[in-house]
């Protein structure tokens, strides 16, 4: 009677250790994927500010700023080559506007 006593509380325990450790392993998982998706949203967002920040740059020394006028965002416009108004968005890319879109920019604001 003992022995199987014994026998039955040790599978028991074996049982309940077993599935703990699956349990505890489905966290560490869980954990990590998390932390993998954290952590490519935070390149996203690193990688689309560096891509504004360089277009930015690169609009300031290559082509001219349109004074005193805002994009509807309220960036700065600038003017290219072709007399063709754009602002820089928050990804970097050119968009260009429509004379309707240019706004006057108020005169406490540089």
């Amino acid at each position: 009677m003992k022995k199987k006593f014994l026998i039955g509380l040790s599978a028991f325990a074996f049982v309940l250790l077993y599935t703990t450790s699956i349990n505890a392993q489905d966290k560490v998982e869980k954990a990590a994927e998390n932390t993998g998706k954290a952590i490519e949203k935070g390149a996203k967002a690193v990688g689309k500010k560096t891509a504004e920040v360089a277009s930015k740059g690169v609009s300031k020394i290559a082509d001219q700023t349109y004074r005193g006028k805002m994009a509807p965002d309220g960036s700065n416009v600038y003017i290219d080559g072709n007399n063709k108004k754009y602002y820089i968005n928050k990804k970097g890319e050119k968009v260009y506007l429509k004379p309707s879109q240019i706004r006057d920019r108020p005169k406490n604001q540089h």
